[in-house]
């Protein structure tokens, strides 16, 4: 027995799948264009976007501070090495308060979590499994 793949015939050509159907095939399923809303999946989609509403909240809050603090290193070295009123230069003031702006951060990450993604997050599951007299059940 040879192990010369020249010997075997072509194998027959079959698209990946990653090749697209061309629009006039029959393979092609045409998607109902969504015009409201509204649906079983609202709050599904609501609680995505309140998801990353605060993720990007608290993302920018803390990385917001720290990128104007390295411009102010680069771009103004003569800030940074003034005076504080504390008698501290201002860079190292400045460095120092990203710790607190930091849990500031965290803080209002819990707060939107608590006050506008749980909610969310509680009306999904409730409608999800359904309650009766205050039992979950499939």
């Amino acid at each position: 027995m040879s192990s010369d793949s020249s010997e075997l015939p072509p194998a027959p050509h079959r698209p990946g799948r990653h090749a697209f159907p061309s629009p006039a095939s029959p393979e092609v399923r045409r998607l109902p264009v969504r015009t409201t809303w509204t649906g079983p999946h609202r709050d599904l989609r609501l609680l995505r976007r309140a998801g990353r509403r605060q993720r990007r909240v608290a993302t920018f809050a803390a990385l917001g501070y720290f990128a104007v603090f390295l411009t102010l290193t680069v771009e103004f070295p003569s800030v940074m090495t003034r005076p504080a009123p504390g008698g501290l230069p201002t860079g190292l003031l400045l460095a120092l308060v990203q710790l607190p702006v930091t849990w500031l951060a965290v803080i209002l990450y819990e707060f939107t979590a608590r006050r506008y993604v749980d909610p969310l997050a509680r009306r999904v599951r409730r409608q999800s499994y359904g309650t009766v007299d205050g039992e979950w059940r499939r």
